[in-house]
């Protein structure tokens, strides 16, 4: 057995052709005992490029285990191995506060074909409509489908290319039962990570006016917390000339093609934001109640906070989330995310601080704005006041069958 510990740089990747997210990808990387080759979960391997320092370090042997840290200006960020935490939640009754039962949680991003087919599944629960398809299938011949359970191909097995809605840059994490009964799903819940949107504004009412209050984000935090973020749309705009030497060459289609892979991959290479955002998080129908979302959210905090997660480059400062569900359930707020605003579109706007800097920064905001002193932070108001809780269980007596 021999003990690796080295410092290189990246040479060159090999990213596999299909399944990116879960399948391996090859990792050359230059060191001053020569060149190391490893393999990495794609997911991981699409942020590194040829020039990117990192330490590699682990015991080769018949079985290697690397441990892959990329070495940033604010700190070396751990890469590989993937994020993997274990969680115990109690469900505990709701008259004498004693246990239930217990849950083993183990939040882990997801790594299998399998991890995803179970996230399509849960998007399949969310939804719960015929109408909205969440997954595009490959069959062997080629052919795209669009369905929410794995299509009948004629001549073999479908595989999963993508979950509509999500990114090139999304991360998941999911919430697998470590301890379950046959009957019960192994993935619970899941969350999306994204980087932070490109655009956000502020919708305000002035005099019993809508007015649109432009790039909110950097009244609170600076310029460099939020950009470079994920954002191809701006780069198709700068690349208008070669789209169209590219169609009168290969014709539309195959030239939106060929440039949509150029964008995604430069826009994957710019992306270094020091925030993150919640885009996703979605329970089984059949554990909801229970925390189950309170506890995705606050892995998911960890996950970002520990690997700077998606792209795993600087150090994040902080989480943003926009979801209207948060009207109506606080687990954001409960978990510590603040409430800042509404978007142009009228949706809640909430932000959780990873840094002690950003926690002062939101919380001059919430001092100094006008509009967020009014709200100070709070999203969710119950319509209704508090209820007395039962002293004792309510016991029936007298029930007859007729």
């Amino acid at each position: 057995m021999v003990r690796l510990f080295v410092r290189g740089v990246v040479k060159r990747r090999k990213l596999p052709k299909s399944g990116l997210r879960w399948s391996k990808a090859e990792l050359e990387v230059e060191t001053g005992e020569g060149i190391i080759t490893i393999e990495l979960i794609g997911t991981v391997a699409q942020w590194l490029y040829e020039g990117d320092r990192v330490k590699i370090e682990g015991e080769v042997s018949s079985s290697t285990k690397f441990r892959v840290y990329r070495i940033a200006k604010d700190g070396d960020i751990l890469l590989y191995p993937l994020f993997r935490k274990e969680y115990k939640l109690e469900r505990k009754n709701p008259v004498t506060g004693e246990p239930l039962y217990e849950y083993n949680i183990v939040a882990r991003e997801a790594e299998t074909e399998e991890d995803y087919r179970a996230i399509v599944e849960l998007e399949q629960y969310h939804y719960a409509s015929k109408k909205e398809l969440v997954a595009i299938w490959r069959c062997p011949d080629g052919k795209l489908i669009e369905s929410n359970v794995p299509p009948d191909c004629e001549n073999g097995k479908a595989e999963l290319v993508a979950i509509k809605g999500s990114l090139p840059a999304s991360r998941f994490l999911v919430l697998e039962l470590e301890k379950r009964q046959s009957f019960e799903p192994r993935i619970v819940a899941y969350v999306r990570v994204d980087p932070p949107i490109p655009l956000m504004h502020r919708r305000i009412v002035k005099n019993g006016k809508v007015e649109i209050e432009k790039n909110i984000r950097l009244k609170v935090f600076p310029y460099d917390w939020v950009y470079p973020t994920f954002w191809p749309e701006k780069l198709l705009k700068k690349l208008k000339e070669e789209l169209n030497e590219l169609r009168a060459k290969y014709g539309r289609k195959k030239a939106l093609y060929l440039l949509s892979e150029k964008i995604k991959e430069e826009a994957l290479k710019r992306c270094n934001s020091a925030g993150a955002r919640i885009a996703r998080v979605v329970v089984h129908p059949d554990y909801r109640g229970d925390g189950l979302g309170m506890l995705a959210v606050s892995a998911a905090i960890e996950w970002v906070r520990e690997r700077s997660i998606p792209e795993m480059k600087r150090r994040k400062h902080f989480v943003e989330t926009i979801a209207q569900m948060a009207r109506y359930h606080p687990f954001f707020e409960r978990v510590g995310f603040k409430y800042l605003w509404d978007t142009a579109s009228g949706r809640p706007a909430l932000y959780y601080p990873l840094t002690d800097e950003a926690k002062i920064r939101i919380e001059k905001f919430l001092k100094e704005d006008p509009y967020a002193r009014k709200h100070g932070g709070v999203l969710y108001r119950p319509r209704y006041g508090g209820i007395k809780p039962l002293t004792s269980p309510i016991i029936i007596k007298n029930i007859t069958k007729m």
